[in-house]
């Protein structure tokens, strides 16, 4: 048997693991897993200049291809706390990321050792498991249980905390004699999907929502089957958008209270089954309760046993993961189609498409400065099918969601439920790292981009090249128009009179200015009719010079974007597009 540190037995595992990438920042405490990776070889380090910016790094890197795992690593003590938004995040989207934490030694855990402190605590309640390894030759099968529980049920995070002496005791560890273990998925039975197909075939205005269980589980191809096989529209959830292309004639919007369409509530509201796989009923989807399950009937599939009930009890509900769940279903489905016993569906669909067409917002304006409807408008026409979109919160997002359009699984990347600001810039240094193919545009609202502006140095030290829509109104908008029910417009101005550049004309923060300093390039904008040349501009920058390049769109102060507290209720503060040109960019046309 091969003697090795313990440290350089969990960097081989992780290698077997199929780990080549890591993101984080060295600290005297986790300096043997360095000092290993540097030792053993095979895994790339980005380093990051904030341990939170490493953890969306590394979900950014999960949430690009299927089979991803990030890997973030930090010092002990703040490091790991700095991590606390990254695992929240990953464990309430069931996204895997492995974060690896230094420890002091194992004799001075009690002692208020310097930045000391028991982070395997801290984090239980947002990690799907959380260790503190006390015994050197437990290190290596910590690392095989990690793995494990990131891939079976309900994928999620995982910390490991790792004393300092126990990093550098040495153990004996044969890597050649390393299995990982068998992933451990729930599947639906062919009883499962009969029942579901018996359900689905009795309804007259079914409808399937499709949420991110499906693209967890690369099972995007087999639902958008099982629709055209069935002829169900689909309703995405914001986390399932890109499981079916926005322009499929299947696709009918998405449905909430932010990040929705019109025509997606209307058709919801029209509905009376709905199939829902691989989504948990988030409150910004459903609204109230009572509204959203009010004359229709429900079945639920979910990997997770306990979210079945969890929000409302449906009248079928299956543990399933999505892609197993497909197969059956498919298998029922293609069954009943070539016995022809399944439902015309095509009054329906038809009923569907002609929402989708008529109930289009409008996005042309020239005002200036500019309505950020126009900037999400001109951004459909310059960027292609093939463009990945990265954002968090806000309402440069809720924009986003209703106004631009999505093609593929894994081409919208946000982060669903909790929505931390400053996501958005490591998030899509991540989606770079993971696939420098792709070509990548996230949208932040200023506030957003503020908070974790630093991570821009990332891109420009490893030539992470994407371009960022910065639709910038000097204000905390989201939480201002939240704030009109209070009838108060308090402490969310971000405006002051900079007197380093008084051009900005009160907008505060010169951005521009910023960027540069990073490393980075940067352009304004403050007429919509010159951001297709500054698109063009930005994509050949970027190119040029490898690093990411800023479109900064100076937009007017105040915009209300349509939102509500029901589906049945949403507040919509400009008109409806009537003719084509009132949304020239509109997923399906009036003329």
């Amino acid at each position: 048997m091969a003697k090795m540190r313990a440290i350089e037995a969990a960097v081989l595992v992780m290698r077997r693991e199929g780990i080549d990438t890591a993101f984080g920042i060295p600290g005297a405490a986790i300096n043997p897993l360095y000092a290993a990776l540097n030792k053993i070889g095979g895994v790339d380090h980005v380093l990051a200049r904030h341990v939170e910016g490493a953890s969306h790094m590394a979900e950014g890197y999960t949430r690009t291809n299927p089979g991803n795992i990030g890997v973030c690593i930090g010092t002990s003590g703040p490091a790991g706390t700095d991590m606390v938004t990254g695992l929240y995040s990953a464990s309430a989207d069931s996204i895997p990321i492995l974060c690896i934490t230094g420890q002091a030694p194992r004799a001075r855990l009690h002692k208020e050792d310097f930045q000391a402190v028991d982070i395997t605590s801290i984090v239980k309640p947002v990690t799907k498991w959380a260790t503190t390894v006390l015994e050197p030759g437990q290190v290596p099968y910590a690392f095989q249980k990690a793995f494990f529980e990131m891939r079976s049920g309900r994928p999620g995070p995982v910390l490991i905390d790792l004393p300092f002496d126990v990093q550098m005791a040495e153990i004996e560890f044969d890597i050649d004699a390393y299995q990982p273990l068998p992933v451990q998925k729930p599947s639906a039975s062919r009883i499962q999907a009969e029942k579901a197909l018996a359900m689905l075939n009795d309804a007259e205005r079914p409808l399937l929502v499709a949420g991110g269980g499906i693209i967890n589980a690369d099972a995007s191809a087999k639902l958008v089957e099982f629709a055209e096989i069935t002829g169900v529209p689909v309703i995405p959830t914001l986390m399932g958008w890109g499981t079916i292309p926005d322009d499929h004639p299947l696709m009918a919007g998405m449905c909430g209270l932010q990040t929705s369409h019109r025509y997606g509530n209307a058709t919801m509201l029209e509905s009376d089954l709905v199939f829902g796989i691989g989504n948990r009923w988030a409150n910004r989807h459903t609204g109230s309760v009572d509204v959203y399950t009010k004359g229709r009937r429900f079945i639920h599939v979910d990997i997770e046993p306990t979210q079945i009930g969890r929000v409302f009890t449906p009248d079928l509900g299956i543990v399933s993961d999505a892609g197993s769940a497909l197969d059956a279903f498919l298998e029922v489905a293609r069954e009943w189609k070539a016995a022809g016993k399944l439902k015309d569906r095509s009054a329906w669909v038809e009923s569907c498409r002609e929402r989708k067409r008529t109930l289009q917002r409008k996005t042309h304006f020239d005002n200036v400065p500019v309505k950020p409807q126009r900037v999400y408008e001109e951004m459909n026409e310059f960027f292609g099918k093939d463009t990945c979109y990265v954002s968090t919160i806000g309402l440069s997002q809720i924009a986003g969601a209703q106004f631009l359009h999505v093609y593929k699984p894994r081409h919208w990347i946000n982060c669903g439920q909790a929505g931390p600001l400053g996501w958005t810039v490591p998030a899509a240094l991540g989606v770079v790292k993971a696939d420098p193919t792709r070509p990548v545009v996230a949208l932040s609202g200023d506030y957003d981009f503020q908070f974790m502006i630093e991570e821009l140095a990332v891109g420009a030290q490893f030539n992470l090249p994407y371009i960022h829509v910065l639709v910038n109104n000097s204000y905390l908008g989201l939480i201002r128009q939240a704030q009109r029910g209070f009838e108060i417009d308090y402490c969310v101005q971000l405006s002051f009179e900079n007197v380093n550049a008084p051009e900005l004309n009160g907008y505060g923060v010169d951005h521009v200015a910023v960027v540069e300093g990073l490393g980075c390039k940067a352009i304004r904008v403050h007429d919509a009719n010159d951001l297709q040349a500054a698109f063009a501009k930005a994509k050949q920058l970027m190119e040029e010079f490898r690093v990411p390049v800023v479109v900064e769109v100076i937009l007017e102060r105040v915009t209300n974007i349509s939102m509500g507290t029901e589906i049945n209720a949403i507040n919509e503060f400009e008109e409806l597009a009537l003719t084509g040109a009132d949304a020239p960019t509109a997923i399906s046309l009036l003329d």
